[in-house]
């Protein structure tokens, strides 16, 4: 893949590449809808990710090539002009990162060439636009010498999807793709950002990446529709709780003040973030035991609330995930994402991966009309130079 974006690179701006790059994507092992809502996350980066081939220029324009949308040509901008603009598409994202760097009072005084290249499926939400932040966050890190920490990169990842795409997502993507270690878990308290590395050690087993192949125009309406009706159910419990977050509460407690929440469907919401927060600290502690039995009961117990109480999950990911359960090689499965749309993931039993992958997506087929792709995700480190 390296080799394949500096070929990319050569014959898209005529001149050979300065240095290679690579992000990753993320996928949560378990914590979903709980980032916004003050509660744990608890995610890893995956070998899948966005490599970029990288040059500077001698003057002020930037223009940026990605492999995956070779329709949309070279997208060319100014360091003048770091304006949000419809027409540049999936550039907007590394023009964010871009914007905000120099807001903040970097000195980033050359344009650049840059050729992206990633093999995260396209709205598979495993992360792409993390992916792409973080990557640009580290080129301009490495090439202008910039004195800040990866963690500071996150937070202006996450500005970027904020305030520049107009998306009000949580901070656990950018975290995943910044921080992510090979092999390891990272337990993220999304209140305080205090995280714990965990080893993520599966014995005879591998995680599935399922990927439902339908598109997910659905899921950033949705996501902030779900992320404000969380923050109306609060609202209802400040009226008697001194709370800042659905993440500082525990369900019995949820539960004694269930009467202070007025509308059932929001009961719902604030019910799958508290439990959700519940199964996450769990699974930290079924994974540090090796007890791999109890963890995949939590995936499980997760997707079912996803499901009924949240209403994320739609027919596409409910077929996969229920597919899954139900064959005997598989400890788990559940959403992961945003949900409508997008993928699941699966704990498997490595020696029956071939009989895992054709009778899932078997089911899928008979079931939904088109393809399923499965992949076995290997856990890696987060954005760096190559």
């Amino acid at each position: 893949m390296e080799n394949k974006v500096k070929k990319v690179f050569s014959e898209i701006f005529d001149h050979p590449a300065q240095g290679t790059y690579f992000a990753p994507g993320r996928v949560n092992l378990i914590g979903e809808h709980t980032d916004y809502n003050g509660g744990y996350v608890f995610p890893v980066a995956i070998t899948l990710g966005t490599y970029a081939a990288v040059r500077k220029r001698e003057d002020r324009l930037v223009r940026l090539y990605s492999e995956n949308f070779p329709e949309k040509g070279i997208i060319e901008f100014t360091l003048g002009d770091l304006t949000y603009k419809e027409i540049d598409d999936w550039a907007n994202y590394p023009k964010g990162m871009l914007f905000f760097l120099k807001e903040a009072g970097f000195s980033i005084n050359s344009g650049l060439d840059i050729a992206f290249y990633g093999n995260i499926p396209n709205s598979a939400g495993l992360s792409s636009s993390a992916s792409i932040e973080l990557l640009m966050g580290v080129i301009l890190q490495d090439l202008f010498e910039l004195s800040i920490t990866t963690l500071d990169l996150v937070k202006l990842g996450q500005k970027t999807e904020n305030q520049f795409i107009g998306v009000n997502s949580g901070i656990m993507d950018q975290f995943a793709v910044g921080m992510g270690q090979s092999d390891h878990a990272l337990l993220l308290d999304t209140n305080t950002l205090d995280y714990e590395v965990v080893p993520a050690e599966f014995g005879e087993y591998v995680i599935a990446i399922m990927n439902t192949n339908k598109s997910r125009k659905l899921a950033d309406s949705k996501y902030n529709e779900r992320r404000k009706e969380c923050e109306q159910a609060l609202q209802y419990l400040q009226k008697e709780l001194s709370i800042q977050s659905l993440g500082e509460l525990e369900n019995k407690d949820l539960v004694a003040n269930a009467a202070l929440i007025e509308d059932e469907i929001l009961f719902k919401r604030a019910k799958h973030a508290v439990t959700e927060n519940e199964r996450t600290k769990k699974a930290k502690i079924a994974l540090e035991k090796g007890n791999l039995v109890e963890f995949g009961e939590l995936l499980n117990a997760s997707h079912a609330s996803l499901q009924i109480d949240y209403e994320v999950t739609g027919k596409e990911l409910d077929t996969l995930v229920f597919a899954a359960q139900q064959h005997p090689a598989v400890l788990g499965a559940r959403m992961t994402g945003a949900g409508f749309g997008g993928c699941a993931i699966a704990l498997v039993k490595k020696t029956f991966w071939q009989d895992f992958v054709k009778d899932v997506s078997q089911t899928y087929l008979d079931n939904i009309g088109y393809a399923t792709d499965i992949y076995q995700a290997s856990i890696d480190d987060g954005a760096r130079k190559l």
